[in-house]
């Protein structure tokens, strides 16, 4: 049985350096990435810097990037 992750705070993330795409929203609202120390990769929202970061593997985040790139999850922006 896979374990679930709810997150920690990304205050803890002690020396993540966050990262947003140049093409996030003048209002700031934006999805920001860091890679942390052992290799994985945190999210968190940009409008709660101090909120909850989820945590995941390279291979999870790399899995999610292809995708995004073949245009797998363009039906969840798109009317």
């Amino acid at each position: 049985m896979a374990h679930a992750y709810n997150g920690i705070a990304a205050r803890d993330l002690h020396g993540a350096v966050w990262q947003k795409s140049r093409h996030s929203n003048s209002q700031g609202s934006c999805v920001e990435f860091a890679r942390l120390p052992g290799g994985e990769i945190a999210v968190r929202n940009s409008r709660f810097p101090e909120g909850p970061a989820l945590v995941y593997t390279r291979a999870e985040v790399e899995a999610m990037l292809l995708g995004v790139k073949d245009g797998e999850f363009d039906h969840l922006v798109t009317d």
